[in-house]
């Protein structure tokens, strides 16, 4: 299987660059052929490992949390954030995200409430496609689609075969690799001939702008709201959760999000590093030429450019693996997100509930094909797919995070509560508009502008749609309960039957 995909592999990447008479960098793609083959072989290695772990658990959950035995060591190559959710979600052994939403709101809002997280997942699964094909097309020299499709494949492979275990090892390798990769091209970059210190340029301009930019006041309130944003909608995603929830404690799922965190901190300090090269070199010294790449509209390209232009061949190689890595490190495990929420959540808790575990895992796999295709269908899409994946980001931060919250702090919400916060604030967010996607606001924030014909809003309406679905939940949740209780509604309309017999027929008292 192994040599099939690479001699598959290099003959299409052959055949194609003959055809278009391109300049293939042949040594990038046989280091890129290495990196693949060690992937696709460590997702075979953790198949193997995954059969042997069926025979003394539920053939689904080692597919979807690994048994619930992933040691910490894996978890922390895997896993980030979540101070506050790991210990609820991992001590009631829920399967995936979308099961105490199931609980404490139904069938019926829970698939409603599955919609952003699928849309999410595939979308940051093709908009991440989309930059790899994007980075081997400067590299490499070759097109991005042939990237995107052998990526896509080789993602689907390994995933198919070994759920979560192949995805989870394979991102060790991955993670690693990045780490490696990364730290090897920042020297190179830094010494470059054509590079001024960037200690000097981080406050003084010299070839282009200081890097290290100024804080305006009135962007004050954006900057808040995207930190907000980043810290807090990034919790409610299965990527994250199938992780807690494969750790075989509480506490073991609670260390695995902490040290990661610290994890993630150091892995950002190179891309921070080449950003301020980019921004210190005379690029007029190099086979690049002026305008600078922010001039052209290339700042997204920033890192492969840095790697072609002011690093070796062979370092450029190690970037673009460490690129590599980091694209399918996050695909595979978007992949297995959805298709773990729509096998275990729609198919066996919906459709079918006397699902057997082999259909349950075989529906799994199939979803995961029809998905990975979908996503490298939108990742030819370029940068209008990376504009559908931050506004079903913002989606799933607004509407997502407030109904996690809820059924796990606040209790007593109810399925009204969920439907109104989900409306509410889906209509909010829609109304606040779009300038990627050409979306007009409808609500203009205080402080919203009007810059290069474009709506720019300065208040932070992220968090501030976020606490309003959140307001929404609570107070609409705890008013149906209260007229039904006091039998001002009929208990004939209780439609969502949240109101429990003993509950029922607490009359008012009574005015003299």
């Amino acid at each position: 299987m192994r040599c099939f995909t690479v001699v598959l592999v290099i003959r299409i990447i052959l055949q194609y660059s003959l055809l278009q008479k391109m300049a293939l960098n042949i040594p990038g793609l046989v280091a890129t052929i290495v990196f693949y083959v060690i992937t696709l072989a460590t997702g075979i290695w953790a198949a193997w490992k995954t059969k042997k772990k069926e025979k003394n658990a539920k053939q689904s959950e080692v597919a979807m949390v690994g048994g619930r035995n992933m040691n910490i060591f894996v978890g922390l190559f895997t896993t980030a954030g979540g101070l506050f959710f790991v210990n609820p979600m991992r001590s009631k052994s829920y399967v995936t995200m979308m099961d105490p939403l199931q609980e404490t709101y139904g069938n019926t809002m829970g698939t409603l409430l599955f919609l952003p997280a699928l849309i999410g997942d595939v979308f940051w699964f093709a908009a991440i496609l989309s930059a790899l094909g994007a980075t081997m097309s400067v590299i490499l020299d070759i097109r991005g689609y042939l990237a995107i499709i052998i990526s896509t494949c080789t993602v689907i492979l390994y995933s198919l075969l070994g759920g979560l275990y192949s995805v989870a090892y394979t991102d060790v390798i991955q993670l690693v690799f990045m780490m490696v990769s990364l730290w090897i091209c920042v020297p190179f970059a830094l010494l470059n001939s054509a590079t001024e210190s960037i200690y000097y340029t981080a406050v003084n301009e010299f070839y282009q702008v200081p890097w290290i930019g100024k804080l305006e006041t009135n962007y004050l309130g954006r900057w808040l709201d995207e930190l907000l944003y980043l810290a807090l909608g990034s919790i409610p995603w299965q990527i994250y959760f199938q992780r807690v929830l494969a750790a075989s404690s509480s506490r073991q799922a609670r260390l695995t999000s902490y040290f990661a965190g610290f994890g993630c901190v150091f892995m950002v300090i190179p891309s921070v590093l080449i950003g301020a090269v980019a921004a210190s070199t005379d690029w007029n010294q190099t086979s690049y030429g002026l305008p600078t790449p922010n001039e052209r509209g290339e700042s997204s390209m920033i890192l492969p450019i840095v790697l072609q232009y002011l690093c070796p061949t062979y370092v450029s190689v190690a970037g673009l693996g460490a690129i590599a890595a980091a694209v399918m490190s996050s695909a595979d495990s978007a992949l297995l997100s959805a298709s773990s929420m729509l096998a275990h959540n729609i198919y066996r808790k919906i459709l079918r509930k006397k699902a057997t575990e082999k259909e349950v895992v075989c529906i799994m796999r199939v979803s995961m094909v029809v998905f990975g295709a979908a996503a490298a269908g939108l990742a030819f899409l370029s940068n209008s797919v990376y504009s559908l994946w931050f506004l079903s980001g913002e989606l799933v931060y607004a509407l997502l995070f407030p109904q996690l919250f809820c059924v796990l702090f606040i209790p007593n919400t109810n399925t009204y509560g969920s439907a109104a916060g989900f409306l509410f604030g889906f209509l909010l967010r829609l109304l606040a508009g779009e300038p990627s996607l050409k979306i007009p606001p409808v609500i203009h924030y205080p402080g919203c502008s009007l810059v290069d014909g474009v709506y720019i809003q300065l208040f932070p309406f992220k968090t501030f749609t976020m606490l309003l679905t959140l307001g929404t939940i609570v107070a609409v949740s705890y008013l149906v309960a209260f007229l039904f209780k006091r039998n001002i509604l009929p208990h004939g309309w209780d439609v969502c039957s949240v109101i429990k017999e003993s509950e029922a027929s607490v009359p008012l008292p009574e005015i003299d």
